[in-house]
């Protein structure tokens, strides 16, 4: 699939201003039908990528955003935009991966380990290994096993469930980091729902920014552990993307 989309200078072009803004886009899984609500067709997924190239976006390193957000770095790129994709779908490996590296554009990865290499439908350790030796692929954490934190908390005791939140997060950060040699700092929470408690473990077990749903746009205003992104889905057609994309373009200066 490499070289079917993007055009050697697809997200150069510059733009007046720069947004206050960012799109983060989180994908789940691709196929030929969305046969489930996160399933985007390939048809589909690589029309929305033609809009990211149309609109000349600058697709940018996650932590790119997390280092503007915690005031490491200055500004962003104009027409600033990053892709997510959580769960660690073998999809993501086999028709997501080739599309990007084809673009040459980054994008960020939040899997929980219990399912890599154990899972019918999840990537294994060395497809994994292997996308992080192409640039711009980066692995990062998405709990130990995808709980609904707040469920598990609405149903323990006070004690147990910060015992119970700990163990999600430091052993998801530990197996990533050893099993990959990279440095996981970054977190997905599971169906995007998290607490400030929950925020306050996360500091705690070595997290500097954690990432949430929400379906807009990120700001240095977001909590920096609950920072939204957009859910694109296989309904998530060109027009509204380029809506979202547009608007969170025209938000201001950013610098």
């Amino acid at each position: 699939m490499r070289g079917l989309l993007c055009s050697p200078l697809a997200g150069t072009a510059a733009a007046n201003g720069v947004q206050s803004k960012v799109p983060i886009l989180v994908f789940h899984r691709f196929a030929a039908a969305a046969i489930d609500s996160m399933t985007v067709r390939v048809a589909r997924f690589q029309a929305q990528l033609k809009v990211l190239e149309n609109l000349a976006c600058n697709v940018i390193p996650l932590s790119d955003w997390v280092a503007w957000r915690r005031g490491e770095r200055d500004s962003l790129p104009p027409r600033a935009v990053v892709l997510t994709a959580d769960d660690g779908h073998r999809s993501q490996f086999e028709v997501m991966a080739p599309l990007l590296h084809a673009c040459g554009w980054p994008v960020t990865l939040f899997v929980y380990p219990s399912a890599i290499s154990n899972a019918s439908y999840a990537m294994t350790w060395p497809q994994l290994r292997e996308l992080l030796a192409e640039p711009g692929f980066a692995v990062q954490s998405h709990t130990y096993w995808h709980p609904n934190l707040l469920k598990e908390r609405d149903r323990m005791s006070p004690d147990a469930f910060r015992r119970f939140a700990a163990d999600q997060l430091q052993r998801s950060r530990d197996t990533l980091q050893q099993r990959l040699s990279r440095t996981v700092s970054l977190l997905a929470w599971p169906f995007g729902l998290s607490d400030e408690g929950l925020w306050a473990q996360a500091a705690d077990r070595g997290y500097q920014a954690a990432f949430s749903l929400g379906n807009r746009s990120a700001s240095r205003r977001d909590p920096i552990f609950a920072v939204p992104r957009h859910l694109i889905v296989d309904s998530v057609d060109e027009r509204q993307l380029t809506d979202l994309l547009e608007a969170a373009f025209k938000s201001g200066d950013a610098s």
